[in-house]
């Protein structure tokens, strides 16, 4: 998991270790070559994140493991909207493994639609794979967020929720994933998640 100083990373390494798996932060990027899976989480504004990748010279390694050696990796909230193209919440430039836009939540009209989207959610899966399963039990994970990714394809869009509207809650493409919410924080939903990674 690299080290982005974007979000504190106790709890996903915690969650790693509940469910019996190994993970440590990187300090550097060139740690990224031995990784054999990848955690990018973080929290907080999006041109912050892309900043703090390229102040640690971590976007060139990142997009080797990700797509050259097709690394399995797993981006959680800010991570996941890293991985998009744009931001309407930022000027820079995502790293574009994504074909996806992050907007930001339209409470206009509607009073029931708080933004940020706080709480529990249910999920709906899109399409097989391999983190959350399709077998008629209710998914619910914790969410926290200003801003979805809108895809341009619907075929990277592996679940989704409503908050106002239907949006992305997790991504995929190929070997990349993304999720939205925070496992960490959703218990056994969020245990059976990261251990599914896990054992990619």
């Amino acid at each position: 998991m690299p080290n982005l100083s974007i979000g504190n990373f106790s709890s996903v390494l915690r969650m790693v270790q509940k469910v019996g798996g190994s993970a440590r932060l990187m300090d550097t990027a060139v740690e990224v070559p031995k990784a054999d899976k990848i955690i990018l989480a973080g929290v907080g504004a999006f041109d912050r994140g892309v900043a703090s990748l390229h102040e640690g010279r971590w976007v060139h390694p990142l997009g080797e493991a990700a797509l050259q050696r097709k690394v399995p990796v797993l981006g959680i909230c800010l991570g996941m909207q890293l991985m998009c193209k744009t931001s309407e919440e930022g000027q820079l430039p995502g790293l574009g493994w994504i074909d996806a836009e992050v907007k930001r939540f339209d409470a206009a009209g509607d009073a029931h639609v708080k933004i940020p989207h706080m709480g529990w959610n249910t999920v709906r899966v899109c399409k097989p794979n391999p983190l959350i399963p399709n077998d008629g039990e209710e998914q619910r994970f914790y969410f926290v967020h200003s801003y979805y990714a809108l895809c341009r394809g619907d075929a990277d869009v592996l679940a989704t929720a409503h908050h106002g509207c239907e949006f992305a809650a997790a991504l995929s493409h190929g070997n990349i994933y993304g999720v939205q919410f925070h496992p960490e924080k959703s218990h056994r939903f969020g245990m059976a998640l990261i251990k599914n990674f896990l054992e990619l």
